[in-house]
This record gives structure tokens, sequence and C-alpha cells, in this order.
């Protein structure tokens, strides 16, 4: 099932708000399947910054009228890759407490670099504040008719962790299901949602080739790929094809490529992007 994570309502202002938000987000509802890295600690200006990106994009989402849109974070810093994002997530208008309003992200997030991961659902300011190597994040809502169809589920703990595999590897390759890296769990789940025939994570992917999703080629020299899998259990290469991964090319689903293909193909409308100045 679902992990829960507290969600933080982004209607607060002024320094009483600030530091009623930093107080909240770190109540954490007991997890059903695991936790979160918390050994990680934040300075003040990770989290200033985060609830600051947090309430600005509330602020688009509202603006834009997004119901339900893919929602995307600058983690780490890819640029050698030619990346821009590193993470989504899946970001609907949910209920609060008192069923006010209140933005919430569904996403796949690696346990503590180890080799599984977990399906949580938090606020949009523990979504941001998760260490970022920058702080932008990148939205594209989904088109509106595929929207009413997706939203109804995303409250639904068993129908969005139907194609969750808990071994984890951050770039498993794309066609494959032996691990199964947190964009990857975001594309195949939106596939599901998209299409009820869908039951499998071989379905979706036969799927989403069937609509022209393509991943991106990552090229790794064989230091980084083996120093990586030494070092790191939470990266494997063992799921990519021979031909592939013994000439350093790895195809796994990137942030990018998903903005890319939701754009292209209409299943998504226009991306706009919120950042701090």
């Amino acid at each position: 099932m679902l992990n829960q994570v507290s969600v933080l309502s982004l209607r607060f202002s002024g320094m009483a708000a600030a530091l009623a938000g930093i107080l909240i987000l770190f109540i954490t509802e007991p997890a059903l399947a695991g936790q979160p890295c918390e050994q990680r600690s934040h300075t003040v200006e990770q989290l200033s910054n985060g609830m600051a990106l947090a309430s600005r994009t509330a602020r688009a989402l509202d603006r834009e009228a997004v119901s339900v849109g893919v929602i995307a974070r600058m983690g780490q810093d890819l640029s050698k890759w030619q990346q821009r994002y590193s993470h989504i997530g899946l970001v609907y208008r949910g209920s609060g407490p008192e069923a006010d309003p209140v933005w919430r992200v569904v996403h796949k997030l690696n346990d503590c670099g180890s080799d599984r991961a977990n399906v949580y659902r938090q606020g949009l300011a523990e979504f941001f504040t998760d260490g970022p190597f920058d702080w932008e994040t990148a939205i594209v809502p989904l088109a509106p008719e595929l929207a009413k169809k997706v939203l109804p589920a995303l409250a639904d703990d068993p129908k969005i962790t139907g194609l969750h595999e808990p071994r984890y590897s951050m770039v498993s390759y794309v066609w494959g299901t032996r691990y199964q890296q947190s964009n990857q769990w975001a594309l195949e789940t939106l596939a599901m949602l998209l299409n009820p025939e869908i039951h499998t994570r071989s379905q979706a992917q036969q799927w989403l080739f069937s609509q022209a999703y393509r991943a991106d080629r990552l090229r790794l020299g064989t230091l980084t790929r083996l120093g990586a899998r030494v070092s790191k259990a939470n990266v494997a290469f063992d799921d990519h094809p021979n031909h592939l991964r013994f000439t350093g090319r790895i195809d796994t689903t990137t942030a990018d490529s998903v903005l890319r293909w939701l754009e292209r193909t209409g299943v998504g409308d226009s991306r706009f992007i919120v950042r701090l100045n």
C-alpha cells in the first residue's frame, strides 16, 4: 500500500506561517512499507527556499487551472548528460483534512540509497525540500479530458501502486521489468491510468512504445559504470541488453524525455516553469 506522508496546505503568510510550515513538514504519519530517508539534514535556507518554491508553484497551478499534471524537479546536476530535470511525480488537486483544496504529489522514492523504493504521497513543500540542485520546477498539465479520467484514481492507493516494483535501480532499463526507477514508475502508472486495458508493466511499456515514447540514451564510460555498480546499491546495469551496456549506452526513463513526450503527443498541454530568482 501507499506510504502516507503528511501534506502541507500552503495557505499561510508571514514569519508565523513559515515557522508553522516547518513544524508541519516534519510531522510524518507512519509509513506502511518503509520510510523516505530521514538521515538527511536540511538547512534553514533549504527549508525556506523549498517552501517558497512550493508556494509559488501552488499559485501557478491555480492560475493555470491544472487538475492533474506531471511535475519535475532538479534534484541533481545532470547537465553532463544533457538533462535538466532528474525526478518526476504526478501532481493533482486533492482535498485536505477539512475538505479544503490542496496540492499533492504522488511519486516514487528510493529508500536511503538501498536497492528498494516505495511510493509516497506528499505536499508540495515536502516535494521541494529534498535537497535539490536548483530551485526550479516544470509542470506539464494533462489534457483536460485525460485529466478527468486520471484524477479519481490518484487518491486510490491500490490503484496507483498496482505497477510498483520495489526493486530499484536509478538507471533501470526503460523496456525492462527487473527493476523500476522513479520516473519509470510515474510514466508506466500514467499509461495504466490512461488505458484501462493495461494491467502489467509489460503492457504499459508496449502501449508507451506504440504511442511513440522513446527513452533518452545516456552514454556512460566503463569506469563510471563499474564504480557505480560496486559502490552504490541503488545502481544496476544487468537489466540492460548486453550490446548496449557493454558499449556504455544506457536507455533509461529520464524526466526530460517524459515531459517532451507529453507535449509532443498531446497527452499533456504546454509546460510552464516556476523558479526562484
